[in-house]
This record gives structure tokens, sequence and C-alpha cells, in this order.
């Protein structure tokens, strides 16, 4: 299994931590669980780790391949921009 990881500086972590869990959960296909401070969310091509506290919004990806890690920081990174363009958001300062 592979992993990145990034953390985003705002004050809207939790906020957006919760607005991706409840947008995934919609589809009603995925496996979601989530609280304020912490969620995950159950992709087909591996798992989503976040942590939400006043500062920052701290993301994980997981999966069994880069192909699916490229996928995941693009679903990430797509959503967020949706979620997060009054902060001007491009993507996650993701690390390998």
């Amino acid at each position: 299994m592979q992993t990145s990881q990034a953390t985003l500086k705002t004050e809207n972590g939790s906020k957006y931590l919760q607005q991706l869990c409840k947008h995934f959960g919609h589809k009603g296909t995925l496996d979601i669980t989530f609280t304020p401070e912490e969620g995950k969310i159950i992709f087909p091509f591996g798992p989503v780790n976040l942590k939400a506290d006043a500062a920052s919004l701290w993301i994980e990806v997981n999966a069994p391949d880069a192909e699916g890690i490229a996928r995941a920081k693009d679903v990430v990174d797509r959503h967020l921009e949706r979620f997060a363009f009054r902060e001007e958001f491009k993507n996650m300062p993701w690390e390998s």
C-alpha cells in the first residue's frame, strides 16, 4: 500500500472535512465515517483519512499503486477546489 499526505493551513479545516465526507456520502456507495475532527472515506482505489483542527486540514490518501494515489489526490484536489474557492485553493501540498 502506498501513502501520500498533505496539510492545508486553514481555519476551515473542519468545514471542509465535513463537506467532503457529506458529499461522498450522498453517493450512497462509499463507506464513510466522520466527526467534525476526523473522517474516513473508503474509495474503491483506497481509503482517505482526514483530520481537522482550528488551524489546518490534514489528509492522507492510500492506494495499492501510484495510479491509485494519483487518482485519490486528483479527487481530493478537485473537490476541495470547489469547496475552498474563497481561499483560492488549487492543490493540497502532497508529500509521498
